[in-house]
């Protein structure tokens, strides 16, 4: 029996444009396949020549073991976000499964539209300090699966007061709900 696949996207016009994207792209099963160095390699070949073709600029990038974050931007008016991230994933997966036999990609993507409250910065800073936060590495410039195609990623300090993905601000609150004692009844 097969179950039909919910859509978890806005509408396509959301998608559009001139716009900054927060993104995350598992790795299919999570299998930790970015632990492989040419992997990740040929991997930011291809997102830097179709973020070029499609009129994104990647600001800041980090291939986890097991998923890749991405900070872009389009544009253009013709920026095309789930066209850019679906021949992304196309031309890669593609390519790695003629090479290793191996599905690379899970077949949804998490995306979070910036508002223009949102600092970039912070963003980024989230991205680069994952590695740290992971207890990979000391310090987020020692992590060699991290940078930015825009930016001397290197020379900026880590952002004051860390950004926190909507997704799991959404579970943070559940899990301190959960710790929560039930308040008990006061006698009359």
């Amino acid at each position: 029996m097969t179950f039909p696949r919910r859509n978890i996207r806005l509408a396509e016009e959301n998608y559009l444009g001139e716009r900054v994207y927060f993104l995350t792209l598992c790795c299919e099963g999570r299998r930790p396949l970015f632990r492989n160095p040419q992997t990740v390699s040929r991997l930011l070949e291809i997102l830097t020549e179709e973020a070029e073709r499609k009129k994104f600029s990647v600001h800041a990038y980090c291939f986890m073991p097991d998923h890749l974050h991405l900070l872009i931007e389009g544009t253009a008016a013709g920026s095309h976000l789930l066209k850019f991230v679906n021949i992304f994933k196309q031309r890669s997966g593609f390519e790695h499964k003629q090479k290793t036999g191996v599905a690379l990609w899970q077949f949804k993507y998490y995306d979070h539209i910036l508002r223009r409250r949102e600092n970039m910065e912070r963003i980024e800073g989230y991205i680069w300090m994952n590695p740290v936060r992971k207890g990979m590495v000391r310090e987020p410039w020692d992590y060699p699966f991290s940078g930015s195609l825009t930016v001397p990623w290197k020379e900026c300090p880590p952002p004051a007061d860390s950004w926190v993905p909507p997704w799991k601000k959404e579970q943070s609150g559940e899990r301190e709900k959960a710790k929560m004692p039930e308040k008990e009844e006061m006698p009359g």
